[in-house]
C-alpha cells in the first residue's frame, strides 16, 4: 500500500474496500512457494532424515472449508484421507515447518477400494464431507472421526462430484464414466435421475454459484452442456467454440441455443468453473485450450491463454479462480494446473503474468529429463484456495501438498537488508579479530631482552 493510498483511506476519500482490494490484489499477484511440508508420519528420533509425504501413493484431491478456512481435506490415490489443521502450531522437520495430520485414515475394507477422484466439503456444514473414487461409489464422511455414514454406489467409474454452494435441495451433481450425469440426493439417500445428452463420458460438472438449479457439464464428446433440474426435459442446451456472438448477440437467461451440435472444445472436457458472479464459464479441454464463455448468451470470449497449456488426462483438470473479493474490478485471475507448474493468467485477456514452481521440483523434473524419462509423479492433480486468506494449496502426484503465499517486493528487499546486515555484522567481526590477531602477532614477534645489574 502507497502512502497516498493510506492517507486517502485516513481523510476518507476512498472507501475501505477499494484499499483492500489493492492491497489484496498485490499479494496475490506475489505468490510464490512457501517453505511449510505436509508429512503423513514425522521422522523418528531413529530416522531424522527419512521423509514422509503426506500421502504414499500420491495426492488425487484437496479441498478446504469455506467458513473458517482452518481445514484442509487430502484425498490419496490409494483411498486414504487425511484432515489438516491449517491454524495448528507446525512442527520442525529437517528445519522446515511442517504439519502432521489431524486425523487420518488409510485404504480399509470399508473405505474407498480404489483411488479417490474428488473431494468435497458439505455445502452449509464442515463437519462432514463427501468423496468420488474410481471405484464406483461417493461416500459421505463425519469430518470428526473420517467414519462414512453413506455410500452410494453408481456402477461406473467417477471422475467429479460437485454441490451446489447456494442450493438447498442438496443435490450431487456425479461426472461418471456413463454417458449421463447422475444426480444423488443427500436428503433421500438415493439416486433420483440421470441427465441425458452427452454422447461420452462425463469428466466435470459445477453448479451455478448464483441459480440454484442450473448445473453444467462437460465429457469426452467435447461439449459441455447446460441444465435445469427441475424441468422433465432438463438440457437447456451446450457451446459451440465456433459462436462467439451468442444467441442472436442477445442475453438468455436459459441459456438457450440454436443448435446443440456445437463442441466447446476438440476433445475432452475435464474442467469446469464458475466465475464467482456466475456471468462466466471457465472450460478446459485435451485440445490444450482454456476457454471463457459469456453464460448469458453462450458466446466464446475469444480469451487466448498461449500455446503452454497443456491437458491429456482424464482425471479432473479443475483451474482456481482467486476470490473476486481480492481483486480489482473485471480483473479476475486465474491459475491452472499446468502439469508441473501453477500458471496464473488474468482471465479475460489470457495474459499469463507468473509461473509458480517449487524449488525442489525444478531439480526432479530436471534430472528426470536428462534421463529421457517423463516425470510423471510430480503432476499437480488439483488447487485449492482458503477462505479469508490469501494463500492458496496444491496436491501433487508425488504424495505432497504444498502451500502458495504472497511475497511482495517489500518482502525481498527486507531479506536482502537482513542479509546485507548479516554480512556487515560478519565482516565487522573479522575486521576486529583481524586487528586483535595483528596485536597477538606484533607481541609475540617482539624480541624479549633479560638486562643485567
Amino acid at each position: 500500500m502507497t502512502t497516498q493510498q493510506i492517507a486517502n483511506r485516513a481523510y476518507g476519500t476512498v472507501p475501505a474496500n477499494v484499499v483492500k482490494r489493492a492491497v489484496a490484489s498485490r499479494l496475490v499477484y506475489a505468490l510464490q512457494p512457501s517453505l511449510v511440508n505436509f508429512s503423513g508420519r514425522l521422522p523418528s528420533p531413529y530416522e531424522p532424515n527419512e521423509r514422509h509425504p503426506a500421502h504414499i501413493a500420491g495426492v488425487n484431491a484437496l479441498t478446504i472449508d469455506r467458513f473458517d478456512g482452518r481445514y484442509l481435506l487430502s484425498g490419496g490415490a490409494d483411498s486414504s484421507i487425511a484432515l489438516w489443521d491449517l491454524e495448528a502450531q507446525p512442527m520442525v522437520a529437517e528445519g522446515y515447518p511442517t504439519y502432521a495430520p489431524l486425523t487420518a485414515v488409510s485404504k480399509t475394507a470399508e473405505e474407498h477400494k480404489l483411488g479417490i477422484t474428488q473431494i468435497s466439503f458439505y455445502p452449509f456444514d464442515s463437519l462432514a464431507f463427501l468423496t468420488s473414487s474410481y471405484d464406483h461409489t461417493v461416500k459421505l464422511y463425519s469430518s470428526e472421526t473420517l467414519a462414512p455414514s453413506a455410500s452410494f454406489d453408481l456402477d461406473s467409474v467417477v471422475y467429479n462430484i460437485a454441490l451446489s454452494p447456494i442450493a438447498s435441495h442438496l443435490l450431487v451433481a456425479c461426472a461418471t464414466q456413463h454417458p449421463t450425469v447422475r444426480l444423488v440426493d443427500l436428503r433421500s439417500g438415493a439416486s433420483t435421475h440421470s441427465l441425458a445428452g452427452h454422447s461420452g463420458a462425463i469428466l466435470s460438472t459445477a453448479w451455478s454459484p448464483t441459480r440454484e438449479h442450473i448445473l453444467a457439464s462437460g465429457a469426452t464428446d467435447g461439449s459441455v452442456r447446460f441444465w435445469d433440474v427441475r424441468r422433465s426435459v432438463s438440457e437447456l442446451g451446450s457451446l459451440d467454440m465456433e459462436d462467439s456472438i451468442g444467441v442472436l448477440g442477445k442475453p438468455s437467461a436459459s441459456f438457450m441455443r440454436n443448435s446443440v451440435q456445437g463442441k466447446a472444445h476438440r476433445g475432452p472436457v475435464n474442467g469446469i468453473v464458475w466465475t464467482d458472479d456466475g456471468y462466466h464459464l471457465v472450460t478446459c479441454g485435451h485440445d490444450q485450450r482454456i476457454r471463457v464463455w459469456n453464460t448469458d448468451t453462450g458466446a466464446n470470449t475469444l480469451a487466448n491463454f498461449g500455446p503452454m497449456v497443456k491437458n491429456s488426462d482424464l482425471a479432473p483438470c479443475i483451474p482456481l479462480l482467486a476470490p473476486t473479493e481480492y481483486l480489482q474490478p473485471e480483473k479476475d485471475i486465474l491459475f491452472y494446473p499446468n502439469e508441473h507448474e501453477i500458471m496464473g493468467y488474468e482471465l479475460f485477456d489470457g495474459r499469463l503474468f507468473r509461473r509458480l514452481r517449487r524449488p525442489e521440483q525444478q531439480r526432479r523434473v530436471h534430472d528426470a529429463r536428462s534421463k529421457g524419462q517423463r516425470n510423471g509423479k510430480d503432476r499437480i492433480t488439483a488447487l485449492a484456495w482458503r477462505a479469508h486468506d490469501v494463500e492458496m494449496y496444491s496436491a501433487h502426484a508425488d504424495g505432497s501438498i504444498s502451500a502458495w503465499i504472497p511475497r511482495t517486493e517489500e518482502d525481498a528487499e527486507l531479506d536482502e537488508e537482513a542479509e546485507e546486515e548479516h554480512e556487515a555484522k560478519n565482516e565487522s567481526r573479522k575486521r576486529k579479530r583481524g586487528v586483535l590477531d595483528e596485536i597477538y602477532q606484533d607481541l609475540t614477534k617482539r624480541p624479549i631482552t633479560f638486562g643485567g645489574l
